[in-house]
């Protein structure tokens, strides 16, 4: 039974995921690191969490965050983010610039590649560097 908490993909398996599929399962990876954060630092209520996730996973909070991040990353973590910013999308948030909307699925597919990878403290890091600022 294959543990999908715990995957650790071989370099070739996760090649097989186009970047728009890496996006998308980022995405839901950083969503849930956005939730779980909310609910640790007791801003999860029944009415605003949503409204306080979107705070934080919307493109252009993304955008801003790969600002943030982007010198911290390695190598091959910039090149996989540049797949997954450069990767063709078919439409774009009304609350996104274009140029947000690409960064946000630069990040998104970072964060599914690590993921994939199994590399948890590097997502650990990478998101504790976003929040830092948002820390109670």
């Amino acid at each position: 039974m294959t543990d999908y908490f715990n995957i650790d993909f071989y370099e070739d398996e996760i090649r097989k995921i186009s970047n728009l599929g890496l996006a998308h399962l980022g995405d839901a990876v950083f969503e849930l690191m956005v939730r779980s954060w909310l609910c640790i630092h007791g801003k999860c209520t029944s009415r605003g969490l949503h409204s306080a996730a979107i705070t934080y996973v919307s493109a252009p909070a993304q955008a801003k965050a790969v600002k943030k991040l982007f010198d911290m990353f390695t190598e091959e973590e910039r090149d996989v983010f540049r797949r997954g910013r450069n990767a063709h999308v078919n439409s774009v948030p009304q609350r996104a610039s274009l140029d947000e909307y690409h960064a946000a699925t630069g990040l998104e597919a970072l964060f599914g590649y690590l993921y994939l990878k199994g590399k948890t403290d590097r997502l650990n890091e990478l998101f504790a560097e976003i929040m830092k600022e948002q820390e109670l």
